[in-house]
Parts: structure tokens; sequence; C-alpha cells
């Protein structure tokens, strides 16, 4: 029992589901047809105008071009508020200006409709004037806004590109990063010639580096075993003149320095 009412539940929701999407469509499908008839209708209007303002001068041709001219400009700054108003909540109080405007336009163009069946051309003479005047002040209103909602929509859109600009600059910045400069190291340069050495060049050369540089004894033969060690030859007073460079200095030569041959006794 249950499960039939669970599906009686079930089908009343899908018929309703189904009504309320045909009425939808329905709706929709309607608005699409005025609009196009709306549209017809404009379009067949304004080309009956211009063909009166051509074919018949005088004070026709000029109700013609003036309702031709507010016409016009009511339907531009109309396209340009509806254009721009999703993207700009601030245009709201511009969109209520122009309902105003467009109640004027809207009986302006009722009365401009309704001189053009007048057959007393100078009372439409007479009335001319004032309805050109009313059509400037309108049209002029009309232009107004529309041309400062198209710069509106022109600065926002350069602001928009220019903080663009700058966010893809900082990050192609982020992205190259090993492009930045490091700081370079302090580079140390030789000395010159003439230049001093570090501190204590010239002293003495320590204890391990004198005694690396001191020769090793080579292996002693059988006489030389067994003899005793010669103490080094002590220096010579001072003032004296040597006769005889002392024996460790024959026995290092420099390697540039060739040996003293002894001479031929013969």
């Amino acid at each position: 029992m249950e499960a039939i009412w669970i599906l009686l539940l079930l089908f009343v929701l899908i018929m309703l589901l189904g009504v309320y999407a045909a009425v939808r469509t329905v709706r929709a499908a309607k608005r699409g047809i005025d609009r196009t008839m709306h549209q017809a209708r404009r379009t067949v209007e304004e080309t009956r105008l211009r063909a009166r303002q051509l074919a018949q001068p005088g004070a026709a041709g000029d109700l013609a071009q003036l309702r031709l001219s507010l016409r016009g400009s009511m339907r531009a700054t109309e396209q340009a508020l509806q254009a721009a108003a999703p993207q700009d909540r601030s245009l709201s109080e511009s969109l209520g200006l122009f309902q105003r405007l467009s109640a004027h336009g809207q009986d302006l163009d009722a009365d401009l409709k309704r001189l053009e069946q007048e057959p007393d051309k100078a009372r439409i003479a007479a009335l001319l004037p004032e309805l050109r005047q009313r059509t400037q002040r309108i049209t002029h209103s009309a232009d107004s806004l529309r041309w400062a909602v198209q710069e509106r929509t022109q600065r926002l859109a350069h602001d928009d590109l220019d903080s663009l600009g700058r966010e893809i600059e900082l990050e192609t910045g982020a992205l190259r990063h090993w492009t930045a400069a490091e700081p370079e190291a302090p580079r140390t340069e030789a000395p010159g010639p003439g230049a001093p050495g570090p501190a204590g060049a010239g002293a003495r050369p320590a204890p391990e580096a004198e005694a690396r540089l001191t020769p090793e004894p080579g292996p002693r033969t059988g006489s030389e075993a067994g003899r005793e060690p010669e103490s080094p030859p002590s220096p010579p007073a001072l003032g004296a003149t040597p006769t005889e460079p002392p024996t460790w200095q024959n026995s290092w030569q420099k390697p540039w320095q060739e040996p003293t041959r002894p001479e031929n006794p013969a």
C-alpha cells in the first residue's frame, strides 16, 4: 500500500514539473515572438519615416526627421545602458533616469505621430519650433547619458587592463627568479712585483720547514760506518777572512752552478 502512495506521489511531482517546464517554455517563446514583432514594427516604421522624409519635403518631412532623430537617440542610449548595467551595479540610478526620460520621449513621439495626420499645414508649421526644441532637449539628454556610460565603461576597462598588466609583470618576475642578480664575492688582486708581501714573508722559516729543507743522509759505506759523526765547523771569528768555504756549502751546490774541475797536472 505504501509503495502505491509513493508511486502516486512521484507521478504527481513529475506532472507538476512537466507543467512548469511547459509554462516556462511558452512564456519564453511568447517573449521571443513579441520581441521579434516589436523589432519588425520598428523597422517598418523607420523605413516609412525615411521614405516620407525624402518624398514629402516641408512640414511632413520635418516631422519625419524629428521622429527619426528621437527614436535613434533613445534606442542607442537604451542599448548602451542594458549592455553596461550587468557589469556595473552603479548604473541603477542611470537606468531610473533613463526610464523617466523615455516617458517624455514617448509622449513627444506620440505628439509627432498625431501631427502627421493633421491636414492643416499652417498649424504644423506653427508647432514645429516648439516640437523641435523639445526633441533637441530630449536627444541631448539621452546622448549625454549614453556618452557618459560609454566613457565610464572604457575607463573601467583601461583601469582593469593596467592592473592586469602589473600583476602579470610581478608574476613573470617571480617565474624568472633565476635571473636575479646575485652579490659577487670580493676578489683579491695578486700583489705586483714591487708590492710588499704578506706579513712575515722575510722571517726565518719554522723549524718544521727547515727540517724538510735539510737533505736526508744517504746510506753509509763500511768505512764510514765506523766513523764518528763530525761536528759542524765553528763559524769564523768576527773580522777574519775565510780562506776556504765551509764543507756544507761545497756539498750542496746550487743547480745552476757548474762543478769546478780539478786542474790538469800535465
